[in-house]
């Protein structure tokens, strides 16, 4: 469970910091334009490559890509779950003319309310991935080193 501790709290964070951001937005009646949602990106981009920063600090040498990979994963993941859980929320109980509103404006005689959250939900994820493993490959140790010297002792 210890592994855990670390991004589930990262990934509780961004989820805050994504759902402060959204009602933000919604506060100014800019909720309806997707183009805001870029910044989500950003979020959890932040969050994730925090938390990869502070598991290689913690793990020292032990710190290996499994170990980065699987926590980016992880506060991604869980800060798209409950943001998507909070979206579905938001568009369903507490402002039900939402998703017609985000509709007509981007979509004009589409209606697409009920993908909607799920949408929200696989680019979250996709995001995440995504990010992870960009990052993972500022964080991951090389081996170039160790098998040039392999590399050096077969050929002699």
């Amino acid at each position: 469970m210890r592994n855990f501790t670390l991004p589930i709290r990262f990934g509780l964070a961004t989820s805050g910091s994504l759902i402060a951001y959204f009602l933000v937005l919604a506060l100014f009646e800019l909720h309806t334009n997707i183009a805001y949602s870029i910044f989500n990106a950003v979020i959890t981009g932040f969050a994730i490559y925090e938390a990869i920063k502070y598991r290689k600090l913690e793990e020292g040498k032990s710190f290996n890509y499994r170990k980065g990979f699987e926590t980016g994963i992880i506060t991604g993941f869980m800060a798209t779950l409950i943001f998507a859980i909070f979206f579905t929320v938001y568009a369903t109980e507490i402002n039900p003319d939402f998703l017609a509103a985000l509709s007509q404006r981007w979509f004009k005689n589409l209606s697409f309310e009920g993908i909607v959250p799920f949408t929200v939900a696989i680019m979250g994820f996709a995001t995440s991935l995504v990010l992870t493993l960009a990052f993972m490959q500022l964080f991951k140790v090389s081996n170039t080193s160790k098998k040039k010297e392999m590399l050096k002792v077969v050929t002699e």
